[in-house]
């Protein structure tokens, strides 16, 4: 039904338990593609062995690199993104199906809901590695938590068309290893008029904090979206994803009051000290 993409980075027991859940808690079946980058514990291996479809990076080259060349050989209509530090929790395809039938059009981009043991959209701790995971615990108490759509997006899991991932081509890899490309994939679904940004209260995985990113000093995300849109990161997710509110329909354009104002004053006073440092540094450089 969808092909779901899931990057590794020499994170095997993560990968399996991944692996394991959306085998076990999907109700269709799903084409699994997973990027291999440097795959050294083990990891390819693995995955050659068991005859999943995968793309592979003799180096780690993060995330936006490794969605793009696994996106690139998917043959289903439909993309779902994830990590392999995820827990993929019973029916999550099947919201995600519940969603793609109400709508008729592919300008949408469909995010789930983040579990974890702490700071979580949903905080229920069932472990933080996979020798701690009390799978029994998740399964039975997180049934009874109720978390509402919500407006704005988690990030991942996500369901995006594939017509609509090729038409902005995917990630942005000046964005490498990856932090900031989320909100900037975000963005460019907005410049081609997608309004719909909506997560899922009810499609859930448990997730283990980022255990990939603690790996290697990552990018300076929040600058690059800066100089690149022009607006900070924060002030895209307040004003025109709306986050952290309950869905209530498609987005409109932001509402121009006295807190936007301010706050895009806020923002194009870091604009223009980021600019007059990246022209500091230019010159220390030359």
């Amino acid at each position: 039904m969808f092909s779901v993409i899931i990057p590794t980075f020499n994170n095997l027991e993560y990968l399996k338990l991944c692996i394991q859940s959306i085998k076990k808690n999907s109700k269709y079946e799903h084409e699994l593609i997973i990027h291999i980058n440097e795959g050294i514990d083990g990891t390819l291996d693995y995955i050659k062995k068991s005859n999943f479809k995968y793309t592979y990076s003799v180096k780690n080259e993060g995330v936006c690199l490794a969605f793009n060349k696994a996106a690139s050989i998917s043959t289903n209509k439909y993309l779902v993104l994830g990590h392999d530090d995820m827990y993929f929790c019973p029916g999550w395809d099947v919201e995600f199906e519940k969603e793609l039938k109400k709508l008729n059009h592919n300008n949408f981009f469909i995010s789930g809901t983040m579990v974890q043991y702490f700071n979580g959209l949903i905080d229920l701790d069932c472990g933080n590695n996979p020798q701690t995971f009390d799978e029994e615990k998740l399964l039975k108490e997180l049934p009874l938590i109720h978390f509402d759509d919500f407006q704005g997006t988690h990030w991942q899991p996500s369901l995006i068309a594939k017509a609509t991932w090729e038409k902005v081509n995917g990630f942005s890899e000046e964005f490498s290893p990856g932090l900031g490309s989320d909100p900037d994939f975000n963005m460019k679904l907005w410049k081609i008029g997608v309004r719909i940004f909506k997560g899922l209260g009810k499609c859930r995985v448990y997730h283990f904090s980022s255990i990939s990113l603690r790996k290697k000093a990552w990018n300076n995300g929040a600058k690059t979206f800066l100089l690149k849109w022009g607006i900070s990161i924060k002030f895209f997710k307040k004003h025109y994803l709306r986050s952290a509110s309950n869905y209530n329909g498609p987005l409109s354009d932001p509402q121009k009051s006295f807190e936007y104002y301010f706050d895009l004053f806020i923002t194009k006073f870091k604009l223009i000290y980021s600019l007059v440092i990246s022209s500091k540094n230019e010159k220390v450089n030359s």
